[in-house]
C-alpha cells in the first residue's frame, strides 16, 4: 500500500473538458437494448422495460450515510460516504442486503438528487463517496457525478461492486472512479451459477478486475492512511470452501499484483434463501477462515 500526498480526483479533469457529460450520454445509450452488464438483457430500459436488475431507467437510493464499517483506508475519522443503491445484476442466494438487492427497497432519485446527496456527504466530512452496487445504474451515476463536480465535489469516488462487470462499461468509467472495490466471489463457474445465477462469473470477474487494475493500480493512500486511488478486492470466504480462495488468491497475485489489497472476509452467515441450500445453510467456521488465510498467504498475497 503506497503513500503519497493528496491529489486532485481524476474525474475533475473530465468535467473541465466536458468529457464526463459525453461519457454519461454514451452510457445512457447502453440502456436502449440494455448491455450495461454481462447479462446483456437487451431490454429497452429507456422505455421502462426491465431485465435482470428489475429497473427501467430509474435509479433508487436505499440509504446514504457516513459508514464506519468499510475497510479502514476508506473510513478514516469521517467515514465513507456510502450510497446504497437498490437492485442488483446478480441473484445471490445468501445476500445480506436482500431487501435492497432483491426487494428493490429505496426511493426514486434523479441525477440532481444524487448530486445533492453526494455533496451533502462531502459536507458532513466523509472522505469519499462510495456507491454500493452501481453496475446497473452507471449512466445515471455518471450524469450525477458531472453535476456534483460542477458544484464543488472533490472527494474520491468508490465503485463498490459485485465483480460481474462489462469491460466495455468499465472503459467508460476510466478516469471517473479513483477507487474500485469489486468482489471476487467465486473461482468455480458452477458455484457462481448455483449461488448467484450467472453461468460465467469467474471469467467475467477476472476480465473486469484486470481492467480495473489497468485503470487504477495498487492502492495508494495519503499520509493519514486514507485511500485516494487504487483497488481493494473483497473475497467473502464461504462454508465448504465454495469460494475457491486459493484460486482467487493465485489469480490476484499472478494476473494483477502480489501487493493488491484483498479483504478476506469472515462474516458469512446464512441470509435470504441460504437456509434452503445445505451447502451454505450454516455460518462459516473459524477453522475454515483460518484455512483461507493460510491459502492466501501460500499463494503470495501480502495485503489481506
Amino acid at each position: 500500500m503506497a503513500h503519497t500526498r493528496p491529489f486532485r480526483p481524476a474525474y475533475l479533469e473530465l468535467v473541465d473538458s466536458g468529457e464526463l457529460h459525453h461519457r454519461a450520454a454514451a452510457a445512457r445509450e447502453l440502456l436502449r437494448g440494455c448491455r450495461l452488464c454481462p447479462r446483456r438483457c437487451g431490454v429497452n430500459r429507456l422505455a421502462g422495460e426491465q431485465g435482470a436488475c428489475r429497473l427501467g431507467d430509474e435509479l433508487r437510493i436505499a440509504s446514504a450515510v457516513p459508514h464506519y464499517g468499510e475497510e479502514p483506508p476508506l473510513v478514516g475519522y469521517g467515514g465513507s460516504g456510502t450510497i446504497f443503491l437498490a437492485s442488483c445484476n446478480l441473484a445471490c442466494l445468501f445476500c445480506q442486503n436482500y431487501e435492497l438487492s432483491h426487494g428493490g427497497e429505496g426511493y426514486r432519485a434523479s441525477p440532481e438528487d444524487v448530486a445533492r446527496t453526494m455533496l451533502a456527504l462531502q459536507q458532513r466530512g466523509c472522505h469519499n463517496v462510495n456507491f454500493v452496487t452501481p453496475t446497473h445504474v452507471t449512466p445515471q451515476l455518471l450524469q450525477a457525478i458531472a453535476l456534483a463536480a460542477e458544484q464543488g465535489l472533490s472527494v474520491p469516488l468508490v465503485y463498490n461492486c459485485g465483480g460481474y462487470e462489462s469491460v466495455a462499461t468499465l472503459k467508460l468509467l476510466d478516469g471517473v472512479f479513483d477507487l474500485y472495490m469489486p468482489d471476487f466471489k467465486y473461482a468455480d463457474a458452477a458455484v457462481g451459477a448455483r449461488l448467484s445465477g450467472v453461468p460465467d462469473y469467474p471469467d467475467v470477474a477476472k476480465a473486469a478486475l484486470r481492467e480495473m487494475y489497468r485503470q487504477v493500480g495498487d492502492l495508494v493512500c495519503d499520509d493519514d492512511g486514507l485511500a485516494q486511488r487504487g483497488m481493494i478486492i473483497r473475497h467473502l470466504v464461504l462454508p465448504n470452501a465454495l469460494a475457491g480462495t486459493r484460486d482467487v488468491a493465485r489469480f490476484v497475485v499472478k494476473a494483477l499484483s502480489p501487493n493488491a489489497y484483498v479483504n478476506l472476509m469472515d462474516q458469512y452467515r446464512p441470509c435470504f434463501r441460504a437456509q434452503q441450500h445445505p451447502e451454505i445453510a450454516r455460518p462459516l467456521r473459524p477453522e475454515e477462515f483460518s484455512e483461507a488465510v493460510r491459502l492466501a498467504w501460500e499463494e503470495g498475497l501480502t495485503q489481506y
